[in-house]
């Protein structure tokens, strides 16, 4: 669980990162990576949130 928190953080910081960039430079690329970077993120997000619904649903015993 540490490694989703720190993948998080690190999602969270880059986003931020290629959005000050842009403000700074006005290339439409960095804001255009941290869109795409900020989608996957939440697909990815979606996804663990899903298999924690099912296994908690399904009772699978760890």
């Amino acid at each position: 669980m540490w490694l989703l928190r720190l993948l998080a953080v690190l999602l969270v910081i880059t986003v931020g990162v290629g959005v000050v960039l842009y403000a700074l430079t006005g290339k439409r690329s960095y804001l255009a990576f941290s869109w795409r970077l900020f989608r996957y993120g939440i697909v990815f997000a979606l996804l663990v949130f899903a298999l924690m619904f099912v296994e908690r649903l399904a009772i699978i015993p760890w």
